[in-house]
């Protein structure tokens, strides 16, 4: 209302996965979408992704028994700057050990620091870098351990070390962690779960014979470490780890996914991707860009005519670009549309270039969004917090746009100043 702009002219919403936001009945979403059925609704991807790797972490319970023992051990080992250098110490002397015997190679970029940060529910990504950055500083975490363990003078620290060191030396933590890490990396999860199972035991295996871990036999009844047998059904560690570790995590996963990721939404992208410039138009495929255009029947009118001439149009265009070698660097589809207008192809083909602007106009990530909320810490502090609306949106843009304003002179600021309105004196 406030530019004039209708609502019948909205292609793309995003918004977080709050309930005034995504409701069904009176959400934002329902309500625009009840003006214009086009604004297809985009929950960000990041944070759905993020969201159920929390689901997970917090409805598992070998998962929940997993960053417990994490938090821990990032209480005793990361809360201090001694034991965060004696870390850093310990990591340099295995990386030059590892190059020394070429277990590791040396160039730009490998071998960098890793830190022991705490997994946290808002920030993206979190549980997946402490999750590998502990099973990459595994050793390091053990020397550092038994360093804290031996010193008598900090008895309570010591005790703690002796204590977490026992559940980090054992199989089902060794186990845990692994698990955590594959199914927070891997695509094929399924294939994972009905196929994965003696590869993944191999694997973890592997690392507990490379430190000193001692494996169970699998036929063996499960013992539970520093954990309470009334708890636990008797039954052997091959069903415990496979049954209701393995399995039982794989599912809630994929159970998570199912249900954040709808079909319409997920239909709507990979048809999308299929305009991806990457390898010589790989993802190219002429049924799914079709079926893009009949998600948007106000800009692709449903009839024969029209389908064809976008068929057609696909068929040149497709044939174009393959053999036109400033098309063959591109690395995504806003590269794309710019390089159409660069070489004037995006009149050419102009129903192509309409579907790449639906698809640049959906918003299918929200981090540039998030850290716009987190500059506002900055900009309203707590000696700040009374601003109005106004005065918060110009020094929000004028804060997130700095390296823009940077280049503005002081006096181009004092001269535009100046000449708003008549003055007394001189600036």
């Amino acid at each position: 209302m406030e530019y004039s702009l209708s609502l019948s002219r909205v292609r793309g919403q995003g918004y977080d996965g709050a309930s005034n936001m995504r409701g069904e009945i009176n959400g934002l979403k329902t309500l625009i979408m009840n003006e214009t059925k086009q604004a297809y609704y985009i929950h960000c991807f990041a944070n759905q992704l993020q969201l159920t790797l929390v689901a997970v972490a917090k409805d598992n319970d070998d998962c929940i028994w997993l960053f417990d023992q994490l938090a821990i051990l990032l209480n005793i080992i990361g809360v201090s700057c001694k034991r965060r250098e004696m870390i850093r110490e310990i990591q340099s002397q295995h990386i030059l050990q590892a190059l020394e015997l070429g277990e590791i190679e040396s160039g730009q970029g490998l071998n960098q620091e890793h830190g022991l940060g705490r997994p946290g529910d808002t920030r993206w990504g979190s549980h997946y870098k402490t999750v590998s950055n502990v099973t990459a500083l595994y050793a390091t975490i053990v020397k550092v351990l038994e360093k804290i363990g031996s010193n008598k003078i900090y008895k309570e620290d010591r005790v703690k070390a002796i204590t977490v060191m026992s559940t980090f030396e054992s199989f089902e933590f060794v186990f845990v962690i692994h698990l955590m890490s594959e199914i927070l990396t891997k695509e094929g999860l399924q294939q994972m779960r009905d196929h994965g199972w003696e590869d993944f035991l191999h694997l973890v295996v592997c690392f507990c014979v490379k430190h000193d871990v001692e494996v169970p036999t699998m036929d063996d009844m499960y013992v539970p470490r520093g954990r309470s047998r009334r708890f636990f059904a008797k039954v052997s560690n091959l069903h415990r780890f496979r049954v209701e570790m393995f399995i039982s995590a794989i599912d809630l996963q994929l159970q998570e996914l199912n249900s954040r990721f709808d079909e319409e939404n997920m239909e709507l992208l990979i048809c999308v991707s299929c305009l991806n410039p990457i390898n010589s138009f790989a993802a190219f495929d002429m049924q799914k860009l079709l079926r893009l255009a009949e998600l948007y029947p106000k800009e692709f009118p449903t009839n024969d005519m029209t389908m064809t001439a976008l068929r057609h149009e696909l068929q040149f265009y497709i044939n174009d670009v393959r053999q036109d070698a400033r098309f063959g660097d591109l690395k995504g589809i806003h590269e794309l549309s710019m390089m159409l207008v660069e070489t004037n192809k995006h009149t050419t083909y102009n129903l192509v270039y309409l579907l790449i602007r639906l698809a640049l106009i959906l918003p299918v990530a929200t981090a540039s969004v998030e850290r716009v909320f987190s500059s506002m810490t900055y900009v309203k502090n707590k000696l700040r917090n009374s601003m109005g609306d106004q005065l918060l949106n110009d020094n929000l843009v004028t804060f997130l746009e700095r390296d823009l304003f940077s280049r503005v002179s002081d006096d181009d600021v004092l001269e535009r100043f100046q000449s708003m309105k008549t003055r007394r004196m001189l600036l």
